[in-house]
């Protein structure tokens, strides 16, 4: 008798275990899906960082460009 209670808990354990394997399957996938996606969005946050950054920054030396033309100008200017 006891043998046959052993037996089914066996096989109960071993079936559990199969469940459990097929979830974590698709549990797997869907973070992998999950991964790529985040890594995607963070790139494009990145670009898109980037692409301030890099705007500010030759908006800035146009500005120093500009500036220091000026003083040039007012120096090279004959007095009338």
């Amino acid at each position: 008798m006891k043998l046959k209670f052993l037996f089914a808990l066996v096989m109960a354990f071993m079936l559990s275990l199969g469940a459990l394997a097929q979830q974590d399957d698709s549990g797997i996938k869907q973070d992998t899906k999950d991964a790529a996606h985040s890594t995607g969005k963070a790139a494009k946050k990145t670009g898109h960082k980037i692409k301030k950054g890099t705007k500010k920054a030759v908006h800035k030396a146009a500005k120093g460009t500009k500036k220091g033309a000026e003083k040039v100008e007012d120096k090279t200017q004959t007095p009338p």
